[in-house]
């Protein structure tokens, strides 16, 4: 049982690391796609932003409003409302939009 423990510590050290590295990458990916229109911290306060109407992803109840998958399908497929085009499909890769994902949930307060 104490080697299972002993083995487990640097397995969860490890998912650590790499999850932090993920999320350092989002946070690059996030600046030059998305900080545009939803900021450097999230708050949708940019100019686009707001002509858009870009949520303010710090506030915990916004980001409670929806899941991993569903804030990639909107990256990977671009939003429309009616005929309106809020934002653009992205050309990023799937790991990029995940780790921009992971970075964005970084600002729930």
């Amino acid at each position: 049982m104490k080697k299972l423990a002993l083995l487990a510590l640097p397995a969860a050290f490890a998912l650590a690391l790499t999850t932090n590295a993920f999320a350092a990458d989002g946070k690059a990916v996030y600046a030059d796609n998305c900080a545009k229109c939803h900021g450097d911290d999230g708050k949708g306060a940019t100019k686009m932003g707001q002509k858009l109407g870009a949520k303010d992803y710090t506030d915990a109840a916004v980001q409670a409003a929806f899941t991993d998958d569903q804030a990639f399908k909107s990256v990977k497929e671009g939003m429309k409302k009616d005929d309106k085009t809020l934002m653009k499909p992205s050309e990023l890769s799937d790991g990029d939009i995940k780790a921009s994902v992971t970075y964005l949930r970084t600002f729930k307060k």
